[in-house]
């Protein structure tokens, strides 16, 4: 068998890969023993006698599965935790939630009638303060409220 580096070298320029990615027909080993040019060696690329193999890519199969059972809340265990709460979920993030949440509540509850402006105004003003941990609590000091004032 004839030495083809240089034929090699050349193809795996004109492909745009490395020299162990370039495939030869083996049946026609001799019509590229004899290709000397790079004019030569794109003739046979052209017609399929030499070609680049594909990449060998790392599989993504596993890390799919795996993110599918995160995202069903497996995998998420202590030991898996990397990083404190507040980096894995930053306050700012929680005190968003927790405040978007709070004003859409007290939104709602005002258009419907089940407290005025004023009462709207005071507990808005008290959530923004951070008075309330969650949205039950807030509604359970406006039931508090109104109670009271009745």
């Amino acid at each position: 068998m004839s030495d083809l580096a240089s034929q090699r070298r050349i193809a795996a320029a004109i492909l745009k890969c490395g020299e162990n990615r370039v495939w030869f027909d083996p049946e026609q080993i001799t019509e590229i023993a004899n290709a000397v040019s790079r004019e030569d060696i794109r003739n046979l690329i052209g017609d399929g006698v030499i070609t680049a193999h594909q990449k060998k890519g790392v599989s993504r199969g596993r890390a799919r599965i795996r993110i599918a059972k995160r995202a069903y809340g497996h995998c998420k265990g202590h030991g898996r935790r990397r990083g404190a709460q507040g980096a894995r979920t930053p306050s700012k993030r929680v005190w968003i939630q927790k405040i978007r949440a709070q004003r859409t509540t007290l939104r709602e509850m005002r258009d419907n009638g089940t407290i005025d402006r004023s009462i709207y105004r005071k507990f808005y003003r008290r959530a923004a303060g951070g008075q309330f941990r969650n949205v039950s609590h807030l509604k359970q000091n406006i039931e508090l409220h109104i109670e009271k004032v009745n």
